[in-house]
């Protein structure tokens, strides 16, 4: 009997055999690793439903076989003792060097008086030196009240004229929190993932009572301020030749509703000098959303094959790139149905970014090469290592697309990759473009993580508060740039600082204003 892959044409040259060989033994170690834990749960299972409860083991019972145990140990043999110069260097150890940029508070522990006279002249001893260890110390951070106080001056000869000082502009106008508790808020929230209820805990061992809603209405506020950074920065992401974009689901309360709605989260990305990271809500996943965002972008476009995207690319102006990530996800989605075709399919991608990682050590080993060389070195080395193997999986797609059964799961992957071929072999048209979305993807994690905690945002309105505060948090985490330095300083400023000027105030760009910063924590 013909075994039912003996017609699924196999790789002729070394290299894609042997990608394909590591891709079934990767695939064999996961099912052995899997067949394992369930073989464990199953005997288990089986112990606690049919098995003795005690697990205790009587000590005499091993006495009978302590002969066999001595003997198939074997006699104890001392190792010889190596000379010196033969004995292996001692690994490396001790402590790394704390960083030169934390504060130094110094604590001296100094000879009691009593104890410097010499013991044998009585001449008191002079100090020639000293010992110092450093240790690393936290100081727990601290809640202060700032009084703003300005003195009224009057004429004491007609008492008239009362003169006092102009306030101050604040980020929240007669508002309780200074400019560093929003910025702590912030960052405990949308960098930290930590909800407002949890915070409302923390200030409470403070001694001060703030409510969740109290600190809603805060985020809602330092939001509005930042609006306008926020829309500075995608229009400094839409100048990009190329922009990377995904979402995902954001649970909403819905007032009007069963309860709780699903939104979406959207993420821009620019290149090179526009490296932002520029967050969107929408209370859905339709294409107005898209369409609004990237309204007069020209240039390339990199996302995951979603048909919000389609209305974009009709025009011409907007490029659609491809992902092999999504491509390769399908093919492994395939793999226990169809675990020859997937396999060899998985293979000749691994091969496609065996190139990419070949690019990306050279640029490592060539610091002195700019964008454009680097670029230009990318695109010759996927001309001559990638289009090969493109080549060979456009003719195997066409080959099998008609053996395998309609609704399968591999039908479904080779059916996205035939649908989507232009925009999959788009990266090797530029140097510049990336094979895959990865960065877009990756910064979505964040947003997963947050949505563990602080489980659903409460309205549409706090999807927009959501969106505008983890743009400025994610793009200074890119940037290395501390969010709480940032967000202290700009929301102190932001009110001010004129509008026409607003570029200043970008991450990229930002420096921070010469100001006495009050005792606490120091950006």
């Amino acid at each position: 009997m013909t075994p039912p892959d003996a017609d699924i044409p196999l790789p002729d040259d070394i290299e894609s055999a042997h990608r394909l060989i590591r891709e079934l033994l990767a695939t064999l170690r996961r099912q052995t690793h899997l067949n394992e834990s369930l073989q464990r749960q199953l005997e288990q299972l089986l112990r606690r439903l049919y098995g003795q409860k005690s697990e205790k083991l009587d000590p005499n019972q091993l006495l009978l076989f302590a002969r066999e145990i001595l003997e198939a140990g074997g006699p104890e043999i001392a190792p010889e003792p190596r000379p010196a110069a033969e004995r292996p260097a001692a690994p490396g150890h001790g402590r790394r060097p704390l960083p030169a940029s934390l504060p130094r508070k110094p604590v001296v522990h100094d000879v009691p008086a009593e104890l410097r006279p010499c013991p044998d002249c009585g001449q008191t001893r002079q100090r020639f030196g000293e010992e110092v260890r450093e240790q690393l110390e936290y100081v727990p951070a601290s809640l202060i009240v700032l009084r703003h106080i300005r003195p009224k001056y009057v004429c004491q000869a007609c008492q008239a004229n009362i003169v006092i000082a102009d306030r101050l502009p604040e980020p929240i106008e007669k508002g309780l929190p200074g400019p560093g508790l929003l910025a702590h808020v912030a960052v405990g929230k949308y960098a930290d993932h930590l909800p407002l209820y949890r915070q409302e805990g923390i200030f409470q061992r403070f001694g001060v009572e703030l409510s969740r809603s109290t600190m809603c209405g805060w985020m809602a506020s330092a939001a509005g301020l930042l609006e306008p950074i926020v829309k500075a920065m995608l229009k400094r992401v839409l100048l990009s030749r190329v922009v990377q974009t995904d979402d995902t689901t954001v649970p909403v309360q819905d007032h009007d509703g069963p309860g709780i709605k699903t939104g979406r989260l959207w993420v821009q990305i620019g290149d090179g000098d526009n490296h932002f990271l520029v967050y969107d809500y929408t209370p859905d996943r339709s294409g107005a959303g898209p369409e609004r965002v990237f309204k007069g972008f020209e240039g390339y476009l990199q996302a995951d094959a979603y048909s919000a995207y389609d209305a974009l690319f009709k025009g011409g102006r907007i490029v659609e790139v491809g992902c092999w990530m999504h491509a390769r996800r399908k093919f492994y989605d395939a793999r226990t149905s169809d675990p020859t075709r997937s396999h060899l399919m998985l293979a000749w991608i691994v091969g496609l970014y065996e190139v990419e990682e070949q690019a990306k050590k050279a640029r490592k080993k060539h610091p002195d090469w700019d964008d454009a060389t680097w670029h230009a070195y990318r695109h010759d080395l996927r001309s001559k290592h990638s289009r090969p193997i493109l080549e060979a999986i456009r003719t195997w797609l066409e080959i099998e697309r008609p053996k395998v059964l309609p609704k399968s799961p591999m039908n479904e992957a080779i059916g996205y990759a035939l649908n989507h071929w232009a925009a999959l072999v788009r990266p090797w048209e530029a140097g510049f473009l990336e094979i895959d979305n990865g960065a877009s993807e990756r910064a979505m994690k964040p947003v997963a993580l947050g949505r563990k905690n602080w489980l659903f945002a409460g309205s549409d309105e706090g999807g927009k508060t959501a969106a505008t505060l983890m743009s400025v948090c994610a793009t200074c985490k890119e940037l290395a740039i501390d969010p709480f330095a940032y967000l202290r300083d700009v929301l102190e400023r932001v009110s001010t600082h004129p509008n026409s000027r607003i570029a200043e105030l970008l991450p990229d760009r930002w420096k921070p204003a010469e100001t006495t910063d009050p005792p606490g924590r120091k950006g």
